[in-house]
């Protein structure tokens, strides 16, 4: 399901472009407004993946709030502008609406919007098993992690954050499971439902807690526990 914002200064424009949202099976409306300034604080609090939104709005337009995007969503542009349709694909955007226009319209704009959703919902995380590297999708980017630099990978809802020994992270949009298949088992093992641990960066443990470098105590997880107990007494001298 992709979660959609729907933002336009027309309220009749809004009621058609949230109709028109409601009755298409794979989008969830999470929220609409009539003024851009208004959804800037609901994003950063809820994970939002597509927004429509008219470009020609007082106070702020939508080319201009979409530009000030951080960690932006898929984009559609909605106006009754022709003109804008250059700048609209210039800020990246999905697709373009120009008004009036029909469901018809509308859905294409949508399956362009789900095709792109699913190519970004693949397994996120692609190993490099001569090079030792982990390529992982963040946002719009993909980014090459040395697997020797890894410290842990927590998962975080639909997230997985992966920490270097840099006080750098990366979060990717992938389940914990995926990344775990995907590692060496000599270098990680998953030691808790949301952690898993680079062997090589383990400094102590105590009490079924492992430190990790000495940013980090996890704790070692029932059912991970007999597999990491086993590791252990195979290197305890």
């Amino acid at each position: 399901m992709i979660r959609c914002l729907a933002i336009d200064d027309e309220p009749l424009a809004l009621i058609q472009l949230t109709s028109c949202i409601e009755k298409t099976p794979f989008l969830e409306l999470v929220k609409s407004f009539t003024n851009a300034l208004d959804a800037i604080t609901l994003l950063t609090q809820v994970n939002i993946d597509l927004i429509f939104i008219d470009i020609n709005m007082p106070d702020l337009n939508g080319l201009d709030f979409v530009k000030m995007i951080p960690n932006r969503p898929m984009i559609v542009f909605t106006t009754a502008y022709s003109e804008y349709a250059v700048e609209g694909f210039k800020a990246d955007a999905i697709d373009y609406l120009l008004k009036p226009y029909e469901y018809t319209d509308f859905l294409k704009a949508a399956n362009k919007a789900m095709t792109q959703f699913n190519l970004l919902s693949r397994p996120a995380a692609i190993p490099g098993p001569v090079l030792g590297i982990l390529f992982v999708k963040s946002g719009y980017k993909i980014c090459s992690i040395d697997l020797q630099k890894i410290l842990y990978i927590e998962s975080q809802n639909e997230y997985a954050r992966i920490v270097t020994d840099d006080n750098n992270s990366v979060m990717t949009l992938t389940c914990l499971k995926s990344i775990e298949e995907r590692l060496p088992s000599n270098m990680f093992m998953r030691i808790h439902r949301s952690y898993i641990i680079r062997l090589q960066k383990i400094t102590e443990v105590s009490r079924n807690r492992v430190r990790i470098g000495n940013i980090l105590d996890i704790p070692v997880g029932e059912q991970y526990k007999e597999a990491f107990t086993e590791y252990l007494n195979n290197l305890i001298v």
